[in-house]
């Protein structure tokens, strides 16, 4: 019985996807929970896995196309059926036909379930496997011996001229005097979202961005001194994500109107403290969310760090993941920016920039010393926020950082 293939169900602030690509090509083999295709929405790429082993029998959706939740993606006959089909169509095959079914020709050689299946799997013929079990019998363990040799030799064997010929010819050709090229490919659905909500902010807000520097130094002394002992209990190492998460908590609760958000003419406060932590990826900017950051100690807060860093390199983050958030800290600095503005990511009210750490000269009791330095920019609504809160606000997490002892004894 052929299985369908469908476009998983999709949240309803997304009301369609695009195929990305297909990782298997029609007539191909897959295997069950083996990740047929990718759809990219406004915000992640799902992955559509194959929910049987079988025969990638049809494709009805091509690279490019925009699917809905239910549609049809692709057909599959189940590995039995296409066995079975396969040895049927192989029967009745006329002499002198060639092609791949050649290789399954009908033989009386017996096989059990399993060696028929991988034999199938991998395009053999049962003749020229030497089986060692009773009577000659072929067994799976003949068959895996037989695709590692065949394997090896291919390894081993030098390749042909006409391959040689091939690689060289695929070399990039030098282009004429004059030339210039030009590419033109369409917007990915997700940078063309970021770039709908970037115009959003600065359209539907009273944007504005103030500045503040951080002596990094007690910050630095403190990780070094602990970052060992930290990786050792923890499992996760000591960044500075961390520090500036909890110091955002604090200024947060000082200054509730910094995590509250504007909906129509009402004001919404909120009583709890999801953060954003803004990731830059091949595909656009993302904002997965630490949920209940207050209630997160350093190791929590660094664990779900790690953890959505590789969900964001493997592409599997979901929508719970990246939805909501009270507030956003994105950090340019490990890019080597110096000073930016950070837009703000709507419907939130305020986001923290984060810069490069920088030696620089400063006046400490009336003498010229060097510290770590670090620019802060704290981007905000002025429809919702004053400049005396958004200043403050800024001050409370200089104060923190440059003494942590607020952070630990929550004082």
């Amino acid at each position: 019985m052929s299985i369908e293939i469908l476009v998983p169900t999709l949240p309803e602030s997304v009301s369609d996807a695009q195929l990305l690509s297909w990782h298997k090509k029609q007539g191909e083999f897959v295997q069950r929970d083996e990740n047929l295709v990718d759809l990219e929405t406004d915000k992640v790429v799902l992955e559509v896995p194959a929910i049987e082993s079988g025969i990638l029998a049809k494709v009805l959706k091509e690279d490019g196309s925009t699917v809905t939740s239910g549609e049809v993606l692709a057909i599959i006959e189940p590995a039995e059926t296409s066995v079975e089909s396969s040895e049927q169509s192989q029967t009745t095959q006329k002499p002198g036909t060639t092609g791949a079914a050649e290789s399954h020709e009908h033989t009386d050689i017996p096989l059990s379930p399993a060696v028929r299946r991988l034999i199938f799997e991998n395009n053999i013929n049962p003749e020229d496997v030497t089986g060692t079990g009773k009577n000659g019998r072929i067994t799976k363990t003949d068959v895996l011996e037989y695709i590692q040799q065949h394997t090896e030799k291919q390894q081993t064997e030098p390749p042909k001229p006409t391959q040689v010929l091939a690689s060289a010819t695929t070399e990039t050709p030098t282009l004429a005097p004059g030339v210039r090229p030009e590419q033109r490919v369409p917007m990915t659905r997700l940078r063309a979202k970021v770039a709908e909500r970037l115009l959003q902010a600065q359209q539907n807000a009273a944007m504005l961005t103030t500045f503040n520097e951080v002596n990094m130094q007690q910050v630095i002394d403190l990780r070094n001194q602990y970052k060992d002992r930290f990786l050792k209990k923890h499992d996760v190492k000591l960044g500075f994500m961390s520090f500036f998460v909890k110091a955002s908590i604090e200024a947060l609760k000082r200054y509730p109107v910094v995590n509250a958000s504007i909906d129509g003419n009402d004001i919404i406060y909120h009583g709890y403290y999801d953060i954003g932590i803004a990731v830059s990826t091949p595909r656009g900017l993302i904002v997965p969310v630490i949920r209940d950051a207050d209630q997160l100690d350093f190791a929590g807060i660094e664990k779900t760090i790690a953890e959505y860093g590789q969900k964001s390199r493997d592409g599997s983050l979901s929508y719970d993941d990246l939805s909501g958030g009270t507030f956003t800290i994105t950090n340019g600095g490990i890019f080597g920016s110096m000073l930016s503005t950070p837009i703000l990511n709507p419907p939130q009210c305020a986001i923290l920039g984060m810069h490069a750490i920088k030696e620089r000269p400063v006046v400490e009791n009336g003498e010229i010393v060097i510290h770590p330095i670090m620019y802060l920019a704290l981007s905000y609504d002025h429809r919702l926020i004053d400049g005396r809160d958004a200043v403050q606000f800024l001050v409370t997490i200089k104060e923190c950082l440059e003494s942590p002892a607020h952070l630990l004894l929550n004082i």
